[in-house]
């Protein structure tokens, strides 16, 4: 197989889809690795690293995509490299098409193959290539919150951990998995006093055992969360629906509780976002104001940390890229159910029935693309 690394083009996206290491797992399977010039070089990863790997470097997408039997990416295609995508051409990234109407509609179009990261799941109901980003991203967000929260940046002039004598701040997590115990754990580490609300019992009961005295535990519903919102002065959506479109938590009303120049951090942006004002930004443009409440967005938080993001990535998604390539995607699928999971789109046919509702096409099966 021809697998395909084309260098990421969203803006400030620094990660890259592939290490040398795999590379050269790649080619001892016999298998051929095209990457576009450049494409490590966000994550301190040189062509020559590539090249001693027995990777072949390419000047531009088109000759990446042209040959590539797989695109291997980080982030969802983009409207310039559409009309390169070819049919039946495999793409295995992260998609989050309940989010984007344009993107699904583009890629049913192009009746391309599309596995995305998010969806693939294990028989435990673990997200093994969502886990290391979600890690990333539940550090981040109390990092860039309490950069956010500094009056310079327009915040309330908060230090999180506070100082003898001066309390501190107040840190609301929505959601327990991955994300929201991450930033539990380093808005913890800080001094913060935080809590963390998710609908799931067990999941409570499990971070209480686990986290710090100054972390408190509370039932999500609209009654809860307004009362928290009330005295936050940093609040992180960290809700998760697996392929779904994140539900809104946080109405506009909602909203106007939270004290003036309060911070939220919307880790579900790629997923439409927990926040009814969310709205996605870069990391050059991080972001706005509504209601008096600052809003950092950024969609490819981890990006800004691609050292650490594109291993802590590749980690996982190696394993799964190499039994693509070995056995081809249908018979992978076959073999593999969590990978199976994984299929978004098949020529034409949207096999997600999240995504499918989401935009009105009628779900075909897995099973019925593998025949």
């Amino acid at each position: 197989m021809i697998v395909g690394i084309p260098r990421e083009i969203k803006e400030r996206e620094y990660r890259v889809s592939i290490v040398p290491a795999i590379v050269e797992s790649l080619v001892k399977a016999g298998h051929e690795v095209l990457i576009e010039t450049g494409a490590g070089r966000g994550s301190a990863i040189e062509d020559a690293d590539y090249t001693e790997a027995g990777a072949r470097i390419v000047c531009g997408p088109e000759d990446v995509y042209a040959k590539a039997d797989m695109i291997v990416k980080v982030k969802e295609p983009l409207a310039q490299e559409f009309p390169m995508i070819r049919e039946g051409q495999v793409i295995f990234t992260y998609f989050h098409l309940a989010a984007s109407e344009e993107l699904t509609r583009t890629m049913v179009n192009t009746k391309s193959v599309c596995i995305a990261y998010e969806t693939i799941e294990e028989e435990d109901r673990s997200l093994p290539l969502l886990i290391p980003m979600s890690e990333v991203a539940g550090r981040m967000a109390i990092q860039e919150g309490a950069k956010y929260l500094e009056r310079p940046m327009e915040g309330r002039g908060i230090l999180l951990g506070g100082v003898p004598g001066v309390d501190p701040g107040n840190v609301a997590i929505l959601g327990g998995g991955i994300s929201g115990a991450s930033a539990a754990r380093v808005a913890a580490g800080l001094g913060a006093k935080v809590v963390v609300l998710d609908i799931n019992l067990d999941r409570l009961r499990y971070l209480a055992d686990v986290m710090p005295s100054n972390v408190t535990t509370l039932m999500s519903n609209s009654y809860n969360i307004r009362a928290v919102l009330k005295d936050a002065d940093l609040v992180v959506g960290a809700v998760l629906r697996p392929g779904a479109k994140t539900p809104v938590l946080v109405t506009r009303e909602m909203l106007k509780l939270m004290k003036p120049r309060a911070v939220i951090v919307d880790v579900a942006v790629d997923q439409g976002g927990c926040f009814e004002t969310t709205r996605p930004t870069t990391h050059s443009n991080p972001v706005y104001m509504e209601e008096g409440v600052v809003h950092y967005c950024v969609a490819n938080m981890p990006g800004a940390v691609a050292g650490t993001s594109t291993y802590a990535l590749t980690n996982a998604t190696g394993r799964y890229m190499l039994q693509l390539a070995n056995k081809g995607w249908k018979q992978a699928l076959r073999d593999n159910a969590a990978l199976r999971k994984g299929l978004n789109i098949a020529y034409g046919k949207v096999t997600l029935p999240a995504v499918a509702e989401q935009f009105g096409y009628e779900p075909t099966t897995v099973e019925s693309v593998l025949e």
